[in-house]
């Protein structure tokens, strides 16, 4: 039997090696789920996992809690990817974070870790949309497979993309028309960009993406498979009516599992986004009149410096650079965990279309238009990739006789993920970053502790409740939520004892990194004492004092 185990678990480092070593392209559901299966049979003693809800597609949402002992009684970051369906790198580094951090469980450092912190892995809330990556027709998905009707023309998912020139990949249409608003870059002739009329500029095509009016409504693909975008679900700032919103905020199984599940975790201190949103890079900045409004629209100051302090950190660390803006849109779940939820809440993409200098080998000049697909097409020929781009080709098209149809352009997915080669690279630097964020926790500590006697049997206790983390124990937002626990001190007293001046229980509100708050009392009695303090995102810390 002891042989069969030790086998079996050979087996399983086998299994997990392979994956790791053999896999060429991005996780689908299965093999995903697989991942998951692979790590808590390995890791049984770190790492647990659980199914929050299905899809309305039949997938999993997957959760695994990392951590050792009662993981709810620590504090903890929650790590979430696949928030936006086209984002399949957010999954990777999802996933691939907890496989690293796990693969590290033996150390010193990753054990002294996880006995003290919980990390909550959601590795894909957007598995009906990632699986259009791997279907027989390639095209860019976000939402899930919840029916919609986007054009409100009383139909469902009755215009979709169409595959015009039958290479399994759904790109663009360039049309070549005198009332169209493109014009060819002048950097690179294979991309478009808007004309600038105030620059004298004409358009000359019409630019779609690759499709049929199938409904004949005049427009194209506006309402194709792929319903309720997970990204645009959440409460905070939520656009009804516009497509992949949803009826409601909240309206679909996946976000409904994932807040219920957060809004009960009260020792989640920092929320970790995987996906379009960026305030990593760049931090966010603080509006005064933002927190003026009845619904704020603005990170609080203190909250922004901690976001300044995390993000010189992430900088630091990952060492990426050139990072375009990408502020949070309208239902967007980063957003949702600073202003509804309450916790600090940091999102990256991870990767973008890296900035390159003119080869002068090529004699390549520098590119003057502000245009994502050039510098993509520049940035890919020297990597010496050349298969992501379809050459323009002529079609017939019914929607636009006798006029010069052309489909082709950049193929789907690759301005925001990568050649799958360098994502492990990325995975290593994001796992670090998050080490070294749960370094930065939350934590109590009580010091310069004094006992002074005032009278026979009457002693004043003066102390200092000491965050030694450099984040705050809560946000300040988490303030004006009152629905985050604070700081609770407590002192135990025998029978012969009681408090004369001070609270025997107090709580306290948000402490700042390395800051203190100073509290005192006056206890008649003698002998021992204990002092309680902690809270679900600091942990406890409790002392002992002598009267």
């Amino acid at each position: 039997m002891k042989k069969l185990y030790l086998f079996s678990l050979f087996l399983l480092f086998f299994a997990a090696m392979s994956f790791a070593q053999n896999q060429q392209d991005y996780s689908t559901n299965a093999i995903l789920t697989q991942r998951v299966k692979l790590l808590v049979q390995k890791y049984p003693q770190w790492v647990k996992s659980k199914s929050l809800t299905q899809t309305l597609g039949g997938k999993d949402i997957l959760m695994l809690t990392i951590g050792s002992g009662k993981t709810e009684g620590k504090p903890a970051i929650a790590v979430v990817g696949g928030v936006e369906g086209k984002h399949l790198l957010g999954v990777e580094m999802a996933i691939g974070f907890a496989e690293k951090l796990l693969a590290g469980s033996g150390t010193d450092t990753v054990k002294n870790l996880l006995a003290k912190q919980t990390f909550y892995v959601f590795p894909n809330m957007s598995p009906d949309a990632t699986e259009q990556y791997f279907a027989k027709v390639k095209s860019e998905r976000s939402g899930n497979e919840n029916k919609t009707d986007d054009d409100r023309d009383g139909k469902t998912n009755e215009d979709g993309s169409d595959d015009l020139d039958g290479n399994g990949k759904i790109t663009w249409m360039r049309i070549l028309n005198p009332t169209g608003k493109y014009k060819l870059n002048t950097d690179d002739p294979r991309s478009l960009v808007l004309a600038d009329a105030t620059k004298g500029e004409t358009g000359k095509y019409i630019l779609l993406p690759e499709g049929l009016d199938n409904d004949k409504d005049g427009n194209f693909n506006e309402d194709g498979e792929g319903g309720i975008h997970f990204n645009k679900n959440s409460s905070f700032n939520f656009k009804a009516f516009a497509p992949g919103s949803g009826e409601y905020a909240v309206s679909e199984k996946e976000n409904r599992a994932l807040f219920d599940f957060l809004f009960d975790a009260f020792n989640v201190y920092a929320v970790v986004t995987f996906g379009p949103v960026n305030n990593l890079s760049t931090p966010v900045t603080f509006n005064p009149s933002g927190i003026a409004k009845r619904v704020i629209t603005s990170w609080y100051d203190a909250d922004v410096k901690a976001n300044t302090l995390v993000s010189d950190r992430y900088n630091k660390i990952t060492k990426t650079k050139d990072a375009p803006k990408a502020p949070g849109e309208s239902g967007d779940f980063s957003q949702w965990g600073y202003f509804h939820y309450g916790r600090l809440s940091f999102s990256t993409p991870g990767w973008w279309v890296p900035k390159v200098t003119p080869d002068s080998a090529r004699k390549e000049k520098k590119l003057t238009n502000d245009d994502v697909v050039a510098a993509y097409l520049r940035w890919a020929a020297g990597q010496g990739i050349t298969n992501t781009f379809t050459p323009w080709k002529a079609v017939t098209h019914p929607d636009f006789p006798g006029e010069t149809v052309e489909v082709g352009g950049l193929d789907p997915f690759v301005l925001i993920n990568p050649p799958y080669k360098l994502v492990d690279g990325i995975v290593t630097k994001h796992t670090d970053f998050l080490v070294a964020l749960a370094g930065m926790a939350p934590k109590l500590d009580m010091v310069n502790i004094k006992m002074e006697k005032v009278a026979d049997g009457l002693n004043r206790v003066t102390l200092m409740v000491m965050n030694t983390g450099e984040l705050p124990t809560y946000t300040k937002v988490g303030d004006r939520s009152y629905f985050l626990k604070k700081i609770l001190v407590k002192l135990n007293l025998n029978t012969n004892q009681s408090v004369v001046s001070g609270r025997k229980t107090q709580t306290i509100e948000s402490i700042q990194g390395k800051e203190y708050k100073e509290l005192t009392w006056l206890i008649k009695g003698n002998g021992k004492i204990t002092i309680d303090a902690g809270s679900p995102t600091t942990g406890s810390k409790s002392i002992e004092v002598t009267l």
